[in-house]
């Protein structure tokens, strides 16, 4: 691993993003304006709003990079680009490393600005401190990231893409809380939820939304989805080979 050819890669998917403007105007607006729906919706129960709206921070960010990076890898696939850095000095880890903080700081921009729509603005209130929700936030979002790069390897079209949602992402929607109390579910559901790491960074927000210190219980959560994009990175990583010789 290069860091320099690390940071190339990281800055060469950084431009490609600022010059797509609605990918740009996608990321760093749309969660904002939802959030804001959301508040307008749950203007009479301003602590049901404190709940969703704080989960809504970190569910975001993890459900719009997956889309985000599995497209864009699936461009890089299909076109070629990802072949050719194949054929150079660039390595596996400078490109999964690269992805991870060209996408983490996007993630990174989006979560500062809905964070300070949703507290500033809307009216958010937690017990523990708003930089603990941030961390969250990033961490879910480079799961969703991980997550991506491993799934573009199985599409060939973007539509394919998108059609993975429903199988990664929308069950941990429903099964992370935020719907219906896990311990409401049936038992068998509940542990369906266990197993989504989506389920513990919703934990570690529960955590900072009742708690005015940072908890154990809030590191240990947040640790379990840390240990997902590792995994996810890894499974990621083996993906990236040469199709031809």
């Amino acid at each position: 691993m290069s860091l320099r050819i690390t940071f190339l890669t990281a800055g060469r998917i950084l431009r490609q993003l600022l010059n797509d403007r609605r990918t740009v105007v996608l990321i760093l607006a749309v969660p904002s304006l939802m959030i804001a729906l959301i508040s307008a919706i749950m203007d009479a129960a301003p602590q049901a709003f404190d709940t969703v709206g704080l989960i809504l921070l970190a569910f975001f960010p993890f459900m719009m990079m997956f889309m985000i990076t599995s497209i864009t890898l699936l461009r890089e696939r299909t076109g070629g680009t990802l072949e050719r850095l194949m054929t150079t000095p660039t390595g596996k880890l400078d490109l999964v490393c690269g992805y991870a903080i060209a996408f983490g700081a996007a993630a990174a921009a989006q979560t500062a600005i809905a964070a300070a729509v949703a507290y500033l603005f809307l009216g958010l209130d937690t017990a523990g401190p708003a930089w603990a929700v941030f961390l969250i936030a990033i961490v879910a979002s480079l799961f969703g990231m991980a997550l991506g790069l491993f799934v573009s390897a199985f599409a060939t079209t973007e539509f394919q893409a998108i059609q993975f949602m429903p199988v990664f992402v929308v069950p941990q929607l429903l099964l992370c809380g935020l719907i219906w109390p896990r311990d409401q579910m049936a038992g068998w559901l509940q542990g369906v939820s266990d197993a989504l790491p989506v389920t513990y960074a919703v934990k570690a927000l529960t955590e900072v939304q009742t708690h005015p210190d940072v908890t154990a219980a809030m590191w240990g959560n947040l640790a379990v989805v840390a240990a997902a994009v590792l995994v996810a990175t890894a499974l990621g990583a083996a993906t990236l080979r040469r199709r031809t010789n």
